[in-house]
């Protein structure tokens, strides 16, 4: 089998599409869909997203200084893709999409209601790399929909149908193959049932 070489590009995929909200008043609210996003460590908690210098979103969140990743549905695909090709400087991105700016727990750029994972950041740096720069924030807080809670209280977003990108497409996760560890866990040895006495009568 051949492998056929291309020029160097972005080939990672698929990625999550989330809507990052920003803004610290009414007026300056806005929403950015973004590709160029994912976790940078886990102790602490931190995330990154790359935009553009001539988003309109850029200039708002290095003022600001935080902003809130908004995980996205197949239910919010339209809205997660109307949002990435419009600029909120000419679109109030909220009303056209029937999007709800509600109340963050600690930053204060609005989370998106009907998203079913608000994450709060706090940026920290932004490294400037190229065509995007990145903006390095601190996790500081995680919402979540309870509608997606089991019995047991644990968060199922498998039930909200997350949406991904890949290579200009959007996507459903489809179906699960297996969970973190499956492949090299021991097979648990089934108990032989104890024969009662009055069954071998």
């Amino acid at each position: 089998m051949a492998r056929i070489n291309w020029k160097p590009g972005t080939m990672i995929y698929p990625l999550p599409a989330v809507m990052v909200s920003c803004g610290h008043t009414h007026d300056e609210y806005n929403i950015i869909t973004i590709a160029w996003t994912g976790t940078i460590n886990s102790d602490p908690p931190m995330c990154y997203i790359s935009i553009r210098p001539g988003r309109h979103s850029y200039d708002i969140i290095k003022q600001t200084g935080d902003f809130v990743i908004n995980l996205t549905t197949e239910k919010l695909a339209k809205a997660t893709d109307w949002n990435g090709c419009r600029s909120g400087s000419k679109f109030n991105k909220w009303k056209e999409m029937n999007l709800t700016p509600a109340k963050a727990k600690i930053v204060q750029s609005p989370i998106i209601e009907e998203s079913p994972v608000n994450i709060e950041c706090v940026v920290k740096d932004i490294v400037e790399l190229g065509t995007h720069h990145m903006f390095i924030a601190d996790v500081v807080n995680v919402s979540v929909d309870d509608n997606y809670l089991d019995k047991n209280g644990a968060f199922r977003f498998s039930k909200a149908k997350p949406l991904v990108y890949s290579h200009g497409h959007y996507f459903g996760m489809g179906d699960k193959i297996g969970k973190f560890g499956w492949s090299v866990e021991k097979k648990k040895k089934r108990k032989k049932k104890k024969t009662s006495a009055s069954s071998k009568k």
